[in-house]
């Protein structure tokens, strides 16, 4: 059983991102939002680690902030935080694929 030590970096990066946005300014939305897809992002990597075929949860997780703080992104051109989070969320969708077509006899 490997342990999916990107997967759980990524949720610590994602919540940490929650609680910097709540420390600097005061935002309740990015705190609740931070928390929240950082606990399905750990839950996510946690489920990969049991089973390297469950990648739906992660996937799922990180396709969904790809999308948000892409266009976040996208409207103000601001990178942090919101291009930083969608590139990581991007690498990490690209990587989670990979996984998915991966042959059963490499895993």
């Amino acid at each position: 059983m490997a342990v999916d030590w990107l997967g759980f970096g990524y949720a610590a990066l994602v919540a940490s991102g929650g609680l910097i946005g709540y420390a600097k300014a005061g935002s309740v939305p990015s705190l609740a939002a931070g928390l929240f897809f950082g606990s399905l992002a750990g839950l996510g990597a946690y489920e990969l680690s049991r089973n390297p075929n469950n990648v739906w949860i992660s996937l799922i997780t990180s396709g969904t902030l790809t999308a948000v703080m892409g266009t976040r992104f996208y409207n103000s051109g601001k990178f942090m935080p919101a291009g930083l989070i969608a590139g990581v969320s991007l690498l990490m969708v690209g990587r989670l694929a990979l996984k998915m077509v991966e042959k059963p006899s490499d895993k």
